[in-house]
């Protein structure tokens, strides 16, 4: 009986070995993951103070392991002095980006990874105005057009400061940003403007985020009769399930409701819906993410 009951203690210690580093590890995973979740959930800042003083775009800028290519339509744009014209707008400083002339002047900005979220700071030219212009930002992958997205100036004035800014959960990799329109009873300046600090979130850094809250978003590509849609949410949330199209139109809206945490399917047959065969985009949006991945149905 001694025998064997030493014998069990050497056999049962080492399962208690690997039990307790089985423990230690996935306590390290989970906090590591939820170190850089805290972190990557920060916005990669461009305030341009690095950038060459008085030079004309184009030029190139890095921040945050990202690298932006900023260009122009026209006569295009310099990097200035906050300061240039005698006096700050609000929220700007240091070097900020400063039009040439007073005509209509794109900026076009090239990223060299995928971004999710986009905003930057602008002041458009205005004195003592009512009202304020109306700005655009366009966002594109591979040149192909993802969605768009517009901004008024909260505080009208003179050279009022608003962030024009868009999200798209598919990813975009450039913008075009647009003086859309003048003011409505304030046009006797140029449509022109100031920017300063960018900001922009990569797809990668969206994602890290976002396993914090849903895990395994599948579904069978290609799709040509039906097919599962399989997600894991490691909380309860109101959640909306819809299929878009690649211009961001709604094709169909699975559910929109409460899901408890766990894991989750739902079944879609494509006959019994009027969808042509092409690319569509998958979307599940909840209270704190949104998670999105691409469908291709062939009909």
């Amino acid at each position: 009986m001694k025998t064997i009951h030493i014998k069990t203690a050497i056999e049962s210690r080492p399962e208690k070995c690997i039990s307790i580093l089985a423990v230690c590890i996935t306590l390290f995973f989970f906090s590591v993951v939820s170190q850089v979740s805290s972190v990557s959930a920060q916005a990669v800042l461009f305030d341009f103070d690095n950038a060459p003083l008085y030079t004309s775009l184009p030029i190139s800028q890095t921040a945050g392991g990202i690298t932006a290519h900023l260009s122009a339509t026209g006569q295009g744009y310099s990097i200035q002095n906050a300061n240039v014209l005698g006096f700050t707008p609000q929220g700007f400083a240091g070097r900020i980006l400063y039009p040439n002339s007073i005509y209509l002047s794109d900026l076009l900005i090239n990223f060299d990874q995928t971004l999710t979220d986009f905003s930057i700071m602008y002041s458009p030219q205005e004195l003592g105005c009512d009202n304020s212009a109306t700005m655009r930002v366009t966002a594109f992958m591979h040149g192909g057009y993802v969605g768009t997205n517009t901004r008024t100036a909260t505080f009208p004035g003179t050279w009022p400061s608003d962030t024009l800014s868009c999200s798209f959960a598919q990813g975009f990799d450039s913008v075009v940003v647009h003086y859309d329109s003048r003011p409505p009873t304030c046009q006797d300046y140029g449509v022109i403007y100031l920017a300063d600090n960018m900001r922009v979130t990569d797809i990668i850094t969206a994602l890290l985020d976002q396993k914090m809250f849903i895990e395994g978003l599948i579904i069978p590509n290609p799709v040509s009769q039906s097919t599962t849609i399989s997600f894991f949410l490691f909380q309860s949330e109101n959640i909306n399930v819809g299929i878009y199209d690649i211009t961001g139109r709604l094709i169909k809206n699975f559910f929109d409701g409460h899901l408890n945490a766990g894991a989750h399917k739902i079944n879609w047959d494509v006959n019994d819906d009027v969808v042509e065969g092409g690319v569509y985009i998958l979307r599940i949006t909840g209270e704190n993410f949104s998670r999105s991945c691409k469908v291709v149905v062939m009909k």
